[in-house]
């Protein structure tokens, strides 16, 4: 969204302070013991732990800092702009602040007076000053994402608007996924680079739509509510299941198409971290299907120890698969060497 649609801070450069984050943090994990590197690891592991142990285990060993951080802070400014107490003002002042911040650290500037959740941003952006990097990307769009967010709630979007949106979502997690994962190695690029994690949004708001739909944030497009007499609370009307019915057939095919870009990807950790990614999601378009595409408020089978073990043979499996053959892989026998390389 464009800068200029908000009242924008002026972040500070030399002498005098930065503005206080108009919106109170939502966790108070910014305690003055803790390293930007260890508040960062905590936030992730305390929001995700399939995220944190995938940056442990899989993400190049000198890139797992930044890697949390890169987590880290966008879960906080997530966390931020979804606070019940914030009105929408104060939702778009905090995110104009967050823009702000970002496009000083890429001039080269370092904002002061930063809370240590910004800073996380700013050591990310400092780390590495390419203009078009894959790190550069991942932030533009993802704080694209957050704005989107933050004004589209109480309003109907139009299918336009939330294929940017996807669009602007997988894009960001595509390229810190080849950033942070397989950095100097080769992965195509192509119309299918993003369809994996576009498949995984499209199901993300499918599972998310009745507690989205509560405060006020619609998954389904204006034209189909207009089109079929809906409101965005018609969550069990017929004509809402046909439509999640072919969201989730378009799931499906995202992802098989994103498992063909994943098999030409020279690094194996990276396939492995994609390949388990789909896996994650394919769980829920699983559920809808067999609930008849009646979605419901939550979806806790995808966390038994049956669906776990699922999705981790399939991850294993396709990861093998991918191996066989490949250009790039190592002699036949060495899947696990270069595993942990």
């Amino acid at each position: 969204m464009s800068h200029s649609s908000f009242a924008p801070y002026h972040i500070e450069l030399m002498t005098q302070q930065a503005p206080p984050n108009p919106i109170q943090e939502p966790k108070k994990f910014s305690q003055p013991c803790f390293s930007p590197s260890h508040l960062a690891k905590t936030i992730t592991r305390a929001s995700s732990s399939q995220t944190f142990f995938t940056i442990g285990y899989l993400a190049d060993r000198p890139l797992v800092p930044n890697a949390y951080r890169a987590y880290a802070y966008f879960r906080w400014v997530d966390d931020v702009v979804d606070q019940d107490q914030a009105d929408q003002a104060k939702r778009l002042d905090f995110l104009a602040r967050q823009q702000e911040i970002i496009a000083c650290c890429c001039g080269g500037d370092w904002p002061l007076d930063l809370c240590a959740e910004e800073r996380l941003v700013a050591d990310l952006l400092h780390s590495d000053p390419t203009a078009n990097s894959g790190l550069r990307t991942y932030i533009n769009q993802m704080m694209a994402v957050m704005v989107f967010d933050a004004k589209r709630r109480e309003q109907l979007i139009s299918q336009a608007q939330l294929s940017e949106y996807t669009l602007s979502l997988a894009t960001a997690v595509t390229e810190a996924l080849h950033y942070f994962i397989g950095h100097d190695d080769w992965a195509p690029y192509g119309e299918t680079r993003y369809s994996a994690v576009t498949g995984a949004h499209i199901t993300h708001m499918l599972r998310d739509a009745i507690e989205d739909t509560a405060v006020g944030y619609y998954n389904i497009p204006q034209e189909y509510l207009e089109q079929h007499n809906l409101r965005p609370t018609d969550i069990h009307h017929d004509a809402y299941c046909a439509w999640v019915r072919q969201r989730v057939q378009l799931a499906r095919d995202c992802f098989a198409l994103g498992r063909t870009q994943l098999a030409q990807v020279e690094n194996l950790r990276c396939r492995l971290a994609g390949y388990a990614y789909i896996a994650r999601f394919e769980v829920v378009l699983d559920a809808i299907e067999k609930d008849g595409y009646r979605l419901r408020s939550a979806y806790p089978e995808r966390k038994r120890k049956k669906a776990v073990l699922k999705m981790g043979l399939a991850t294993l499996w396709q990861t093998a698969a991918s191996s066989l053959g490949h250009k790039h892989s190592p002699t036949s026998g060495s899947f696990l060497g270069e595993l942990l390389s």
